[in-house]
């Protein structure tokens, strides 16, 4: 965990003035992927590993941050927006404060000091953790309150604009909304949650990472949301009143998938499916069915392997590894794919006898060493009082 001290302690010692702390913590999907572009439904928690923003405001229109885990500073002003796609993690930071912004959220300059314990490239959402709490840490020490809703809708604007990934909402939204003991069910076309509750009394979430960071993730994130436009297109052909795949039933797919070339077929399969396999996990989840919600998500990653091809090598050998695992309910691949993480559900009892077994098999078989880590459902974005 981020030491709050600490960074105060550096922020001091960098701008000599005191900051107020601002966290915004990571996430794990538990099932729902790819879905949220789709106007679908996903069901992600928060978890213990977050972005912690120190800040204090300026008197002038500039914003000076420093990224303290890349030992970098960056500045701009306000009122002159730099070049958005730097390529640069800058963007994230500028980008929310533009669109914040653009959004009417009259913004003063600020310094900042940044730093995080969400492993980059993880799947676990490392850059809406950056989004959230930036943008949470201007808009208060701007004395401005923006609702949470209008926050994460910054981040993913942010996304879209200044870093050029074309993401749907649940990143921003779970890491702004979410609450301590919860996973969320989000509908991503109008917004609405609700609050599923998630009993770990006897069952640990439990995240694996592959620590594997294949280069084809941001371009092939993009071709999939392409593809899924291209189904809907042509099957609005036949159901003339869809708007997204969140649209087709299961039913109405099998009816007309002959219509679609491959791999549109296949990708509209994954979304279609998913969506009904996320409403059966939130339903389940709710009656403290964990073995249900098990076998949901393992029907989730052969998906997200064969249909919507997202997966690699190494997520698969940790899904195996797990689905031969005795005290483990369920697994499949979390996040954007092509790397990242897996999330597992095991019996508590089970945990450390799992974190040896993906310790080892996953190294027999790779070559590579795998994080495990265990985490609770978490609160979302807040200030740091204490």
């Amino acid at each position: 965990m981020i030491d709050a001290d600490a960074l105060r302690e550096t922020f001091r010692s960098r701008y000599g003035r005191e900051a107020r702390l601002f966290r915004a913590p990571g996430r794990v999907n538990l099932i729902g992927e790819h879905t949220d572009y789709n106007d679908g439904f996903v069901l992600p928690m928060a978890i213990d590993r977050e972005t912690v923003a120190a800040a204090a405001p300026r008197a002038d229109r500039r914003v000076r941050v420093c990224a303290l885990d890349l030992g970098e500073e960056a500045e701009f002003d306000l009122d002159r927006p730099g070049a958005p796609r730097r390529g640069r993690w800058l963007d994230y930071v500028e980008g929310v404060a533009q669109s914040l912004a653009g959004r009417g959220v009259r913004l003063g300059g600020a310094d900042l000091a940044v730093t995080s314990s969400v492993p980059p490239g993880s799947g676990l959402s490392s850059s809406a953790a950056l989004e959230i709490s930036v943008g949470l840490a201007l808009a208060t020490v701007s004395d401005k309150e923006v609702p949470r809703v209008e926050l994460a809708l910054a981040g993913q604007e942010a996304e879209h604009v200044w870093v050029g990934a074309m993401v749907g909402i649940m990143d921003q939204f779970v890491s702004a909304l979410a609450e301590r003991g919860h996973a969320l069910l989000i509908d991503c076309r109008s917004l609405a949650y609700s609050l599923v509750p998630l009993d770990t009394s006897e069952t640990a979430v439990v995240v694996c990472d592959t620590n594997v960071r294949h280069e084809l993730a941001s371009s092939e994130y993009n071709a999939r949301r392409a593809e899924c436009e291209r189904g809907v297109e042509i099957l609005r052909g036949v159901l003339p009143k869809i708007a997204a795949l969140r649209d087709v039933s299961v039913g109405e797919l099998e009816r007309y998938e002959t219509l679609l070339p491959e791999p549109v077929r296949r990708r509209c399969r994954h979304v279609v499916n998913e969506n009904e396999r996320t409403l059966a996990a939130a339903a389940a989840l709710r009656r403290r069915d964990l073995w249900e919600v098990g076998r949901l998500m393992d029907r989730s990653h052969r998906s997200l392997r064969d249909d919507y091809e997202v997966s690699c090598h190494e997520l698969d050998v940790l899904v195996e590894i797990a689905g031969n695992f005795g005290g483990a309910m369920g697994a499949r691949m979390t996040g954007g794919g092509f790397g990242g993480s897996t999330v597992n559900l095991v019996r508590r009892d089970a945990v450390d006898e799992f974190r040896e077994t993906v310790s080892s098999e996953y190294n027999r078989a790779t070559g590579r060493r795998a994080s495990v880590l265990v985490s609770e459902p978490g609160d979302g974005a807040g200030e740091i009082l204490d």
